[in-house]
């Protein structure tokens, strides 16, 4: 946000009728169209909640005469209204903008009653403005009753000819009550709607106590209450923290019930959905994932669209939309079976559709400063009891000039009740009667004007009795007025009560249910059995059912050959490692079988651009393996910990310039050593409990010293049976050779020591673990 202050202080400060440079000319002008957008039509203001084309529609309609109670109107003599006084825009924007203050799925409170239709939930647009009519709903009252009670400042409109107020008087914090999205240049808002009740009780809380802090604040307001009610599912934590810096994501689900059909059968009923969420976008979700498009690029689909096909037939037998007059919301879910599992059935809808989504926080909005700028919860309640107080000392002073001036009136017209013989008299025969009149009884011409303008007859009927009553009345509402500004303590209380009066009136039950759950995630169920993960060495992959198969047997395309064959199960995964330390999981479930060359492992993942893939291991989430780069270090990490949800991968192994992973090396059971090999040959054993477990990944320690030019091969977790060193001996045969008891204590040292080379005539190309005795 400091850069936009800044641009908000260069804009001010640009001094007038200077020559500039084109360059400088384009960058001023773009700057005023940006700030233009920011505080002329994208966000609102802190004080009454409203955009100003908002603000223009409700006082346009106001000075109609279009209150609650009156007739409605056309829309587009409403639009047409706000175009030619005070919004020289484009009358669809101006009328989408009345839509959505009259859409009660869009507005929690909404400040416009339309008549005839005004669009759908389910992305339906309104009728045209010719057809549809307006007035202001009751609670546009809370905006809009103040306003010629001296409480806003006024400005020109865009020609002069008509003046508009700065801001509206609002009674409560409708930014906090209704919300709103917009984007500007360079900024974005996303505000929810929330409780008037809660709202309203926090507004009281800040009032008593100015310095409540965000904790205080957030036990009135638990967090936003959507239009369309909803589950908020994450944790007060994660709402807390987002109220605290004004930007945040919550998840929020829909809501719903299971109803009992005849002979057992059930159905699943969505009554309430997320925001931003029709039921037609749910349906179009489930089409898409039932009867999916091969992607573009693409010649077949995909093994996660297939899999997700199969679940949802194999569950959903029919969906339908119930909504209507009497049920908003009603999308209705039958099973394909009674004997479905209930909880299994809704997870799975919830997992692949928007019926559980993100709802974003991004409390954005012009501040009291007049500068836009993200706000925390407790900053914008500040704020709006500070516009509050103004408001209403501009109103109470506002009333006491106008008790004073009629208290004045009035103490003039006693003086005339008291002497009105002698008044007929100097009005008959003075050539000024005027200032006959105010230099016989001492009055001021404010008081003199009044008395020539009462009617003779009027004269005669004044009655002392009601002139005094009426001044008794104005006396003690002064003394009132006076009071209010005078004293802090009865401003406050004038305030809180006020408030309470208005949430008593307009306030209702929160409709979204704030209850904390874990976020649905679908999982297919897999018949666990045993089968033999192949991949090639360009990365080409599948899974062949059960285990012992012989490595001999298997095809491959011409120019490829095996890289490992992985003795899994079903529910097991395939990690494979990229050259820039990143992950990339896939289901062994998901895995090509039968015949066939398989698919490469790159089209089951979004493998990131400039890496490729170097390293496969397939094996259970439980499965320990040793990860190390060729620059010296490693570290220890579940298998289970480099599975990510996304095709994307995740970051996991920090490979410095010039670094390569190298292949990972499974944890043996009892592992009690850590074997090392550089590339000069040179071996170290250090013991397991100097390694260092990094379930997030990262570096690792260094596990061996290296010379200059020289780099780390190898290393992998033995046990007490030592290491077999494979490599070539005299004449260049392949040869093996086990090290263990004496001969290995020989390389046993501390970590990130060099090692030394093994007593053997054996070059060492490769170690492996010692299986048997």
């Amino acid at each position: 946000m400091g850069i936009t202050d800044d641009l908000f202080a260069e804009q001010e400060a640009a001094p007038e009728g200077e020559k500039l440079t084109l360059g400088d000319y384009a960058e001023r002008a773009y700057l005023d169209y940006a700030v233009s957008v920011v505080k002329g039509r994208a966000l609102p203001d802190v004080s009454d909640g409203q955009k100003p084309v908002q603000r223009r529609i409700l006082f346009a309609m106001n000075e109609m005469g279009l209150a609650n109670t009156a007739k409605p109107v056309k829309s587009a003599r409403v639009v047409g209204d706000v175009l030619g006084k005070y919004h020289p825009h484009g009358d669809q924007s101006a009328y989408d903008a009345l839509v959505r203050l009259a859409q009660d799925f869009s507005m929690r409170y909404p400040l416009i009653d339309g008549q005839g239709n005004f669009g759908s939930r389910d992305g339906d647009g309104a009728a045209a403005m010719r057809y549809t009519e307006a007035r202001l709903t009751p609670i546009a009252k809370l905006l809009l009753d103040e306003i010629d009670q001296g409480t806003v400042d006024f400005m020109p409109n865009y020609d002069g000819s008509f003046e508009e107020p700065k801001l509206l008087p609002a009674r409560l914090p409708f930014l906090l009550l209704n919300g709103a999205s917009g984007i500007a240049v360079g900024l974005a808002t996303e505000i929810p709607s929330h409780n008037l009740r809660e709202v309203a009780s926090a507004a009281v809380a800040m009032i008593r106590d100015p310095k409540i802090g965000h904790g205080g604040v957030m036990e009135k307001i638990p967090g936003p209450d959507f239009p369309g009610g909803g589950q908020i599912i994450s944790s007060q934590a994660e709402i807390s923290a987002a109220y605290e810096t004004g930007r945040g994501s919550l998840k929020v689900r829909a809501r719903w019930k299971i109803e009992d059909l005849a002979r057992g059968q059930w159905q699943l009923v969505i009554t309430e959905l997320p925001p931003n969420t029709s039921g037609q976008k749910v349906l179009e979700e489930i089409e898409e994932l039932t009867n999916p498009k091969i992607k573009l690029g693409k010649k077949a689909l995909t093994p996660d669209q297939l899999q997700t096909k199969q679940t949802l037939l194999a569950l959903l037998d029919t969906v339908r939309d119930e909504s209507g007059k009497d049920a908003p919301v009603r999308l209705v879910f039958e099973p394909k079976s009674s004997r479905i599992d209930q909880t299994e059935f809704v997870h799975s809808l919830l997992a692949h559709t928007s019926l559980e989504s993100n709802a974003a926080i991004n409390l954005v909005m012009i501040g009291a400063d007049g500068r836009p700028r993200q706000k925390g919860i407790v900053e914008i309640l500040h704020e709006w009891v500070g516009f509050r107080f103004t408001t209403v000392t501009r109103r109470t002073q506002h009333r006491l000039g106008k008790v004073d001036d009629r208290i004045h009136i009035l103490e003039g017209r006693m003086i005339v009740f008291l002497n009105i013989d002698e008044v007929i008299r100097i009005i008959r025969e003075a050539d000024e009667p005027k200032q006959a009149l105010i230099d016989r009884f001492g009055l001021s011409e404010r008081q003199a004007d009044d008395i020539l303008d009462i009617r003779l007859r009027q004269l005669a009927r004044m009655e002392s009795i009601k002139i005094e009553q009426e001044l008794k009345e104005l006396r003690a509402e002064k003394e009132k007025l006076e009071e209010l500004l005078n004293s802090d303590a009865a401003m406050k209380r004038l305030l809180i009560k006020e408030i309470e009066a208005d949430a008593k009136q307009y306030g209702d039950d929160r409709r979204t249910l704030i209850q904390q759950e874990k976020r649905a995630t679908f999982e297919a169920r897999v018949v666990d059995e045993p089968v033999t993960v192949v991949v090639s060495q360009r990365g080409w992959v599948r899974a062949l059912k059960g285990h012992g198969l012989d490595p001999a047997g298997f095809q491959f395309k011409a120019g490829d050959s095996i890289y490992a064959a992985f003795q899994a199960r079903t529910p097991d995964m395939l990690i494979a490692w990229g050259s820039n330390g990143r992950v990339y999981s896939v289901p062994v479930a998901m895995l090509p079988g039968g015949r066939g060359d398989g698919v490469p492992v790159t089209s089951l993942i979004e493998l990131e651009s400039g890496s490729h893939l170097l390293h496969y291991y397939a094996a259970s989430v439980d499965q320990p393996l040793l990860l190390a780069s060729n620059n010296g270090f490693g570290f220890i990490a579940k298998l289970g910990d480099m599975v990510s949800r996304v095709k994307a991968g995740k970051s996991f192994m920090t490979i410095d310039d010039g670094a390569a992973p190298l292949a990972p090396m499974p944890v043996v059971p009892n592992a009690s050593h850590v074997a090392c090999l550089s590339s000069g040959g040179r071996l170290l054993v250090f013991g397991m409990d100097e390694m260092k477990t990094l379930s997030g990944g990262g570096r690792g320690v260094t596990l061996m010293a290296l010379d200059p030019k020289e780099t780390l091969k190898q290393a992998l977790a033995i046990d007490a049976k030592g290491v077999l060193l494979i490599g070539t001996g005299r004449g260049g045969k392949a040869r093996e050779e086990k090290l263990g008891g004496a001969a290995l204590e020989a390389h046993v040292g501390k970590r990130a020591r060099k090692g030394r080379a093994p007593d053997s005539s054996l070059k060492v190309s490769e170690l492996r673990p010692v299986f048997e005795g």
